[in-house]
């Protein structure tokens, strides 16, 4: 019960083959299973709770508007010149950042039915607010995810 045919498997690698594939070689620091599973899952209660900024555009407004939360950036996109100036405002921001290796998950986790280049989780809700509880468990969530991306990022320097 519960367990995958070898032939389900098999089409599942060959697909996460393909994503690594696809993977610009810029994409730097990138996010292994673990962290991206992790990162997806911030990105998804982010945007149940209104805490999400989608696409380049949006995301580049608010860096510029100094709004601080953690950036999580496709490692995928074609061609890649889009986005190459976020690590860059990131970077002068002080904000974290990590690359995932496909923008078709990083749109699923965002709720959102296109693709989506980047989005900016935000630590509190641009309009309204969150209970307390609610605003505790993002936070921790999110607290945990950006130790481990600035762990992954110190290893690269």
């Amino acid at each position: 019960m519960g367990s995958d045919s070898e032939a389900e498997k098999s089409t599942q690698k060959e697909r996460e083959r393909k994503k690594m594939l696809a993977v610009a070689p810029i994409a730097r620091p990138l996010a292994g299973k673990k962290l991206c599973k992790r990162t997806l899952k911030l990105v998804r209660r982010a945007s149940e709770h209104k805490c999400l900024k989608r696409g380049v555009k949006e995301v580049v407004k608010s860096i510029r508007r100094g709004h601080k939360g953690f950036c999580v950036i496709a490692g995928n996109i074609s061609p890649i010149d889009v986005i190459t100036h976020v690590p860059i405002l990131c970077e002068e921001s002080n904000i974290p950042y990590i690359y995932v290796p496909s923008k078709e998950d990083l749109a699923n986790a965002g709720a959102t039915k296109r693709p989506t280049c980047c989005v900016l989780v935000l630590t509190k809700p641009a309009k309204g607010e969150l209970g307390a509880d609610e605003q505790e468990k993002l936070k921790a969530e999110y607290n945990q995810v950006v130790t481990e991306v600035n762990e992954v990022m110190a290893s690269l320097f």
